[in-house]
């Protein structure tokens, strides 16, 4: 891996005698100049001293009150130009000029060489000159030694901030090595803050120049006058990396996973627990074989985690690889339904163990198996689910994290239409390539767009290339590029489909999910695809506590009803059918009316005229989502307008469904 990571940056080395002596050569120039400036102000004095030394008192009288005013306009020029880092070298910049132009009034009257005049040049010159020399070799002392290399810093980053409007700014290196900067920006007190810094690095970037995505930046918690920043190459990252196998196997969930490198090529350091993640990203960006692999890879080599999955979108072109390492994998809507139903109906059981320990949320060794519950085409299931069941996943979500669970939602664009905004709120974010600014919004926290994270510059042209927001990840590093572990590079370093699948199938099979030992409970939902009962804990793990028969929240109900008889034996559906629509009758419970109670037929009358206002408004295509407004104002369900849409499309009124933009397709305009 660190081969790999060297021939990834390109490292100019300055060997040649040449060069070298031309170095040696700018610091002997450099070092002169302030002992150039002290002849050339002797010089301007006696100069003017010999000039005004015929002249009448009352013309030499004027002479010396504009060159007074001269030398102050000068002092404040310097004073509001100078670049100098900090009080000191503002104020040392200033005084020079301010004593010098003091001297050069003095010798005017005086003579540049009288007892008063040409002891204070030889002594205060000397003395200020020697001064300037000590301030540059401090600050060039700094090029020699590693990793310090504050001067090129603060030269490039002062200059590319002033061109882009950022004047007074000020960059200091804190730490630097071969394949990154780390520095800290002074601001301009009370005129400037680190997010106006954020809002123009791309500026900055150009008039350094420097590659889009070079400069990352994050805000100084101790000093609002400040801000953190961070220079690397984007290049690098434009190769995919090979996977160099799992970080840290045998050891807990609540240790850090590495799902791949930043782009300062240090490793990606993320704990996973302790809350939810949205993992967006358009098609051919890399979340499944990017973000799902890795960090599944990852968590399968962990101890104490179950992995739950399902995906009834690409059913096991994903995932399939993994089955193996995976305590449960469903690819039918029925199969993802009763997974989430058993998972949620456990969920108290598991707080009420924690609560027994002394425990307000899951902890390392606590006798619990942490859940990781991950959604493939996360869309897709939550549509598939009536709305009752809807709200029991909301309601799970928020109830699984201090039990010991994440819940993982994978999907193309997460807008309103396709993430229910009440879950999108408590997410975590990790952002592949999206198509335009507008998309990436949907996939970025707000910090993470304040600081000027632009996954629309990888689109799908680099997959594996992320944003990550989240616990556990460093406020200067979340909008800093990251790219996922590839499984398998052929012969020129380019990916490969085939070694890649046959990697981390090998991967699921060196650590089955049939090996780990779990909870009681998780192991009772587990589902191995060998057939075999997963192992279970021993007894001083968690042990569901007793029924209550005082207890109001009812568990099992399938099992319930398929002990009783029949009440109907005309009625034969199974328990996974759909049930249709009532025509007629009332629910044993009165509620609000909705705005509009109509009849199956005025039902789809009023979706089709909606459809066809899509059209007319220049629609071919659309999402469930936007005929949000009928089931809110009238008594349709999503549930029931998902399935008419279905059977508009089997009779050739709608032109299809896209699976991969999860849209539906107008050719023409609908008519029955």
């Amino acid at each position: 891996m660190a081969g790999r990571s060297k021939d990834l940056v390109s490292i100019d080395t300055e060997s040649s005698m040449a060069k070298v002596a031309a170095n040696q050569v700018s610091k002997l120039v450099t070092l002169s100049l302030p002992w150039m400036a002290y002849v050339l102000v002797f010089g301007v004095g006696s100069a003017f001293h010999f000039i005004l030394g015929s002249d009448d008192p009352q013309t030499i009288g004027w002479t010396m009150f504009l060159m007074a005013v001269a030398v102050l306009v000068l002092t404040g020029v310097t004073f509001g130009q100078s670049h100098a880092r900090g009080p000191w070298g503002k104020t040392h910049t200033t005084l020079t000029t301010l004593l010098a132009g003091v001297w050069v009034v003095a010798a005017t009257i005086n003579g540049p060489v009288t007892v008063f005049t040409g002891r204070l040049v030889l002594i205060g010159g000397f003395t200020i000159a020697l001064t300037w020399n000590i301030r540059t070799i401090i600050r060039a002392k700094g090029l020699d030694q590693p990793g310090a290399i504050t001067d090129p810093l603060a030269l490039l980053f002062g200059q590319g901030a002033e061109r882009a409007g950022m004047h007074a700014v000020e960059a200091t290196t804190v730490k630097a090595t071969a394949h990154k900067v780390e520095g800290e920006v002074q601001l301009e007190q009370g005129r400037q803050t680190a997010e106006d810094l954020q809002r123009k690095i791309a500026y900055v970037e150009s008039g350094i120049p420097l590659p889009p995505g070079s400069i990352t930046t994050s805000i100084d918690p101790d000093d609002a006058s400040k801000a953190k920043v961070t220079i690397s190459d984007p290049r690098v990252m434009k190769h995919p990396i090979l996977w160099p196998g799992a970080s840290l196997p045998g050891l807990s969930v609540a240790d850090p996973i590495r799902p791949g490198l930043w782009q300062d090529l240090d490793e990606v350091e993320y704990v996973i627990v302790g809350h939810h993640v949205q993992m967006m990203g358009q098609t051919g960006a890399g979340k499944g074989i990017g973000g799902a692999w890795n960090f599944l890879a990852e968590l399968v080599t962990r101890y104490d985690v179950a992995v739950f999955a399902g995906d009834i979108t690409k059913g096991k072109q994903t995932l399939g690889p993994l089955e193996e390492s995976l305590h449960r994998f469903e690819t039918t809507k029925a199969g993802v339904k009763a997974m989430l139903a058993e998972l949620q109906a456990r969920v108290k059981e598991r707080t009420d163990y924690l609560a027994s320990k002394g425990l307000q949320k899951w902890k390392k060794g606590c006798g619990l198996t942490y859940w990781l519950v991950w959604l493939e085409e996360f869309p897709d299931i939550y549509d598939c689910l009536s709305d009752k069941e809807q709200e029991t996943f909301l309601s799970m979500l928020k109830a699984i994290r201090s039990a010991g669970g994440t819940i993982v939602m994978s999907l193309q664009r997460s807008d309103y239409s396709q993430m229910p905004t009440l879950a999108r709120g408590q997410l975590a974010k990790m952002c592949f390539g999206v198509d335009s600014a507008a998309d990436a919004s949907f996939g970025l926290s707000e910090r993470q767009q304040d600081a000027g994270a632009r996954p629309e510059l990888w689109t799908n042209t680099q997959p594996g290339m992320a944003y990550l927001d989240a616990p556990s990840i460093p406020a200067e590093r979340i909008a800093m590029p990251m790219r996922t572990f590839a499984w398998g590079l052929d012969d020129a370093g380019e990916f490969d489909d085939e070694r890649a699948n046959a990697a981390m199938r090998a991967h699921s099979a060196a650590w089955p999910a049939s090996a780990k030992q779990v909870d009681p409970t998780t192991a009772e939902l587990s589902r191995l695809p060998s057939g075999d009962a997963p192992l279970s804990a021993p007894t001083d793990a968690l042990e569901r506590p007793a029924e209550d028969d005082d207890d109001e929240e009812v568990r099992d109900v399938a099992s319930e009803y398929l002990e009783t008889d029949d009440p109907d034996p005309e009625v034969t559906a199974g328990l996974d059918d759909e049930i249709p629509d009532l025509d007629e009758g009332d629910p044993p419970m009165r509620f609000a009316p909705p705005a509009q109670t109509m009849t199956a037929e005025q039902r789809g009358a009023a979706l089709i005229e909606h459809l066809q206002g899509l059209w007319d408004g220049g629609a071919r295509d659309f999402s469930s989502g936007e005929l949000k407004p009928l089931w809110e104002s009238t008594d349709m369900s999503r549930s029931w307008v998902q399935k008419t849409l279905k059977r508009l499309v089997k009779a050739g009124v709608l032109g299809g469904y896209d699976d991969e933009a999860q849209r539906y397709l107008m050719p023409d305009r609908p008519e029955v």
